[in-house]
């Protein structure tokens, strides 16, 4: 097995960490599991994300809003 170091932000951490917990595992145990399935993943096809996004499909664009309109609340 071999280490790896990382940089995070140091809350970035510790809210890692205490879900880990949480999680009843470590850190270290949720990044392993993590990077094998990252190293696994395969990008999608374009055929999987045009099988995506067609539910969305019935969406339309309408007209660009103003500044103003956009600001609004």
């Amino acid at each position: 097995m071999r280490n790896v170091t990382l940089s995070a932000e140091a809350e970035l951490i510790d809210r890692a960490r205490h879900r880990a917990e949480l999680d009843n595992t470590t850190l270290n145990s949720a990044f392993r599991e993590w990077l094998q399935q990252y190293g696994t993943q395969q990008r999608p096809t374009l055929e999987q994300l045009r099988r995506a996004v067609a539910p969305l499909s019935h969406f339309r664009v309408g007209r660009r809003l103003t500044r103003e309109e956009r600001n609004e609340r």
